[in-house]
């Protein structure tokens, strides 16, 4: 982007679009959302491109417009106002389809109560034409309220809603959608988990990669997706699960990777507190592990996440180095179920590293207190340290710093670390990199050490730069 481009303010944003006179549609804004149509009033010219506002705030009359719903500020809810209002607006102004773009602006939000005892949060919704007479497409967005004063919540809640509405008419770039969602707004007063767009006009569009620009843009620190590849939102889909996590590179997904899901999976289902039918898992790849250079490989990203959801996955994408710091952001959702977390053996050596907490006034003791505080376990998988001996390392050898092993050997008779058990020792010697290798360059027998179903994705569409059958036969 050009230095000398100069962000438009909030009024001039809804002005823009007030004053665009194929632009035409209606505001729908109950709970505490009911900010952003007055962006479009007090800009001018809002006669332009309001048809209608409204707020149902009182819920008998919000279930009346919009049918019953388990809860008010939910994404069902949002696509019950996102249907009525679209629907409502297209028929009643069907004279004006040939030369007007319509669209239905609604959002459902919570900002703080008067004893704060909640956390501010919601769902905005717009549907829209880009060209008259088509399909309408969607987009959709949870968004966190960080501020302190539910008046502060509801003034960023406005700013958002102008900006939302502005970029899907005027962005058809992907990172300057995401980016421009929080024009005028200070760095931390919201954070944006869950992005979704989609319709006639946006095939390009690849929420997954959506997701990894919301991390990477800093507009949250953690973002979401199903086996199935659509988005979720993160706080609905941990709310009161047991939770358990495997982060990797997964650059592929070896043996070794499903061997750890595995064995993690069958030994925390045997855990006392753990029900298997709230159980959710997840692979986890961090911001770190796809940077190389500075640079994100978005060909790359998508490559392991076709993978992982081809083995039924569900995937997330962190911002936390340390796991302390992912286990406190599970804990705000799951509501005191456990979570367990499987990690290699190496990563335990990590974790009784003090350097990485020199940031914490507290040192390590401030991250475990935050790590195992919380109904938390650690499942390690062992390592071999010398091959031709396979001597394994696991957590009945593993020799912390010598002012660290009291605190150890207390985690270890509470039960919040625990070796894997019966994993295959057979896989202990495959090294990610080195099958990535085989994989780049067309060797022979890397498809020994990678699920089946692995090695038929990678061969038919050619990921991790597997070169194609034609070019093996020219290089032959």
């Amino acid at each position: 982007m050009d230095a000398s481009f100069r962000k438009l303010t909030t009024k001039e944003k809804a002005l823009k679009i007030n004053l665009d006179e194929k632009i035409y549609g209606t505001f729908a804004e109950i709970g505490a959302g009911q900010e952003t149509a007055a962006h479009f009033f007090k800009a001018g010219g809002a006669s332009g491109s309001i048809a209608k506002t409204m707020s149902a705030y009182d819920m008998t009359f919000s279930d009346a417009i919009y049918g019953p719903c388990d809860r008010y500020v939910c994404e069902p809810r949002l696509h019950q106002m996102l249907d009525k209002e679209y629907n409502l607006l297209t028929k009643r102004l069907s004279y004006r389809a040939k030369r007007t773009t319509f669209f239905a602006f609604a959002n459902t939000v919570e900002t703080l109560n008067f004893k704060r005892t909640n956390k501010g949060h919601g769902w905005i919704g717009i549907r829209f034409q880009l060209h008259p007479n088509t399909q309408p497409n969607d987009c959709i967005i949870h968004l966190v309220l960080n501020d302190t004063d539910a008046l502060w919540q509801q003034q960023a809640l406005g700013i958002v809603g102008v900006n939302l509405l502005y970029a899907c008419y005027h962005y058809m770039d992907p990172e300057e959608f995401i980016i421009s969602l929080i024009d005028n707004l200070s760095e931390g007063r919201i954070e944006i988990d869950m992005f979704r767009l989609e319709g006639p006009d946006f095939h390009h569009v690849d929420n997954r990669l959506m997701s990894l620009k919301l991390v990477k843009n800093g507009l949250t620190q953690m973002a979401m997706f199903g086996a199935n590849r659509d988005v979720l939102q993160p706080s609905e889909a941990l709310y009161k699960k047991n939770v358990l996590v495997l982060r990797g590179r997964f650059r592929p997904v070896t043996l070794v990777n499903v061997d750890m899901m595995i064995a993690g999976l069958r030994q925390f289902k045997k855990e006392a507190d753990v029900d298997p039918k709230k159980l959710i898992v997840l692979s986890e790849l961090t911001l770190n592990d796809l940077t190389k250079d500075g640079k994100i490989d978005e060909n790359d990203f998508l490559d392991r996440v076709d993978i992982l959801c081809s083995l039924g996955q569900n995937v997330i994408i962190s911002n936390y180095q340390e796991y302390y710091k992912l286990a406190t952001y599970f804990a705000q959702y799951t509501r005191g179920k456990k979570i367990g977390i499987i990690l290699g053996f190496n990563n335990l050596l990590r974790i009784f590293d003090e350097k990485y907490y020199s940031d914490l006034n507290g040192g390590i003791l401030q991250a475990f207190g935050e790590l195992f505080g919380i109904n938390i376990k650690l499942f390690v998988y062992p390592y071999i340290k010398d091959f031709e001996s396979k001597e394994l390392m696991t957590c009945a050898n593993f020799k912390p710093a010598g002012h660290l092993r009291h605190l150890y050997d207390y985690l270890l008779e509470n039960k919040k670390i625990e070796d894997l058990s019966k994993v295959n020792e057979k896989n202990l010697s495959i090294i990610s990199d080195k099958v990535l290798a085989m994989i780049q360059n067309g060797e022979d027998g890397w498809e020994q050490f990678v699920p089946h179903k692995v090695a038929a994705a990678i061969k038919k569409n050619l990921l991790f730069d597997y070169p194609s059958p034609v070019a093996m036969e020219e290089d032959d």
